[in-house]
């Protein structure tokens, strides 16, 4: 259940409701997961509005995007790092209107550590995670497998 955290000047993005559904979902299909209610609607991206002035390079410069995406631990091998990476990079430039704000975004990526995932007031281990995954699906599947027999 990532959570993306998209910082940006204010006025960087036309719909920025549209951009964090995006990044969202395209993220929910680079880790593979599953397509259940519990992965979607935990799988979620803020996008911030900073103030003029707010952010700042060495040069003074404040037209770059920051993306955090936070994991939990080992969702994202290296194939996906890199996938989560540059579709993200594509995406931003793209809500933006600005092909040249691939150079000025920042992609971080970042796990939380075993047990510091909290969902529902608990702080889940992947284990439990996984194990939740797999209840609901099992509760899917017997409700398909009733509604098809009655």
């Amino acid at each position: 259940m990532p959570m993306i955290d998209v910082y940006a000047a204010a006025g960087t993005f036309s719909d920025p409701h549209a951009l964090a559904r995006t990044l969202a979902d395209t993220l929910k299909v680079i880790e593979q997961v599953p397509d259940i209610p519990m992965f979607r609607a935990n799988t979620a991206a803020f996008v911030h509005d900073l103030p003029a002035g707010a952010m700042s390079n060495v040069d003074g410069d404040s037209d770059h995007v920051r993306v955090q995406v936070l994991t939990n631990a080992g969702a994202l091998d290296r194939p996906k790092q890199l996938a989560v990476v540059e579709r993200f990079t594509d995406l931003v430039a793209e809500a933006a209107g600005d092909p040249s704000l691939a150079q000025r975004t920042w992609v971080l990526l970042t796990e939380a550590v075993e047990g510091g995932w909290g969902l529902g007031g608990h702080a889940n281990t992947n284990d439990e995670l996984v194990a939740a995954a797999r209840a609901q699906i099992a509760e899917l599947r017997a409700a398909a497998a009733a509604a098809e027999n009655a």
